[in-house]
């Protein structure tokens, strides 16, 4: 999986490819210093990620729960097909923050 990271203060964190238990790992580093903040908002364009499992999906979870912790949160938005269907069987589509396209777009 690429981690892109936004180019804009205002830009989506872009993940691409295949996010499962192989790159776990990579995306824990990666947000770990960005949720170790007052108030951290992160929001995560899905709409490249070809398919998620359980790890992925625990790594999401987790992520939002310490960004909650600290006052902020984490979104999810243009989830593609393979990550909103996993979402939506999990019961997850109601637990995290997806907004359909952009930030102020919450569903």
């Amino acid at each position: 999986m690429q981690i892109s990271p936004p180019t804009h203060q205002d830009d989506p964190i872009a993940l691409i490819g295949r996010f499962d238990a192989h790159e776990a790992p990579a995306f824990r580093a990666f947000v770990a210093p960005l949720l170790d903040t007052s108030a951290p908002l992160l929001h995560f364009d899905l709409s490249q990620v070809a398919f998620i499992d359980s790890t992925a999906l625990a790594e999401l979870v987790q992520a939002m729960k310490t960004a909650r912790t600290n006052g902020g949160d984490i979104v999810l938005s243009k989830l593609s097909v393979p990550v909103r269907v996993i979402l939506e069987l999990t019961g997850l589509d109601k637990a995290l923050t997806i907004a359909d396209q952009m930030p102020g777009t919450v569903s």
